[in-house]
């Protein structure tokens, strides 16, 4: 299907935010907002939202990626990803304008990108979101970030025996083994507030809105990558997080080959695929 990508600039708050519409030629009433993980722009790294938002609009499905607040076109104070519910409505709200056909939306996002589509459904209960399409998702506590290296990095250095002939000769520094027994400890921690204080952490807003979340929920995860490990690591510990990933509505598909931003042509055209098989299989257009 043709298409055709157009500059907006819409309001948020006392500022004005910048994005891109792909738009196909038929009328559609779901569209995708992507979702920016940060600090970067609509473009993406190696330009993975222009090529994903030209593929979903070539298969008829309208598309907005924009600037946040404080960054690449846009005005305003940069913010982190926890911050941004106001900019993601905003950005609703303008594709709904320029599009009048489209009635609901799909929230596409990578890494803190999928964090913030989660804490916006937190944070707003938006029945226009229809779907979320969550690659990589960020939740990282210094006790996830423990759990996945001791797990994934150093449990592989501990079985090669290149580790312990250099360990024996004093050929692994101190650091090396401080940072192992640091890691370990770390482990032992638990992220969060004290009850009743305020707000919630962001992993536990991110597991409130996938669990009440009303519609259908596709995961990507990379296999080459820390931040997926975490993800995975910290939702199979979480109380919050109990059962959530097995949840009927749930789509997952394992890259094992990906890093994490699909940087590789092979990669990236798999998520472009598993995400418009997805849209086709539970969004109307």
């Amino acid at each position: 299907m043709n298409y055709t990508e157009q500059t907006i600039v819409f309001a948020c708050a006392q500022d004005m935010l910048t994005g891109i519409v792909a738009t196909p030629d038929a009328n559609a009433s779901t569209g995708v907002i992507v979702i920016v993980g940060g600090p970067q722009y609509r473009v993406g790294s190696h330009r993975q939202f222009v090529l994903l938002s030209r593929v979903l609009a070539a298969a008829g499905y309208p598309v907005l990626r924009f600037d946040y607040r404080g960054m690449g076109d846009s005005q305003g104070v940069q913010r982190d990803f926890s911050r941004v519910s106001q900019d993601i409505a905003a950005a609703i709200g303008a594709m709904q304008a320029h599009l009048p056909s489209v009635e609901r939306v799909v929230l596409w996002g990578l890494c803190d990108g999928a964090s913030a589509a989660l804490t916006y459904c937190h944070d707003t209960n938006d029945a226009r979101v229809c779907g979320l399409c969550l690659l990589n998702p960020w939740v990282r506590s210094a006790a996830s970030l423990a759990r996945a290296q001791v797990k994934h990095y150093y449990g592989q250095r501990l079985r090669q025996k290149e580790f312990w002939v250099k360990l024996l000769s004093g050929k692994v520094a101190v650091s090396a083994i401080t940072s192992l027994w640091r890691n370990v400890r770390l482990m032992g921690s638990r992220a969060g507030v004290k009850a009743g204080a305020q707000p919630l952490p962001f992993q536990q807003r991110m597991a409130s809105a996938w669990n009440s979340f009303g519609g259908s929920l596709l995961l990507l995860l990379s296999g080459n990558d820390y931040t997926a490990k975490e993800f995975v690591e910290y939702a199979a510990m979480d109380a919050a997080w109990a059962g959530l990933l097995v949840q009927a509505q749930v789509v997952r598909h394992d890259l094992p080959d990906a890093d994490h931003t699909f940087s590789d042509a092979a990669s990236r055209t798999r998520v472009e695929v598993l995400t418009v098989a997805w849209l086709r299989a539970h969004m109307s257009q």
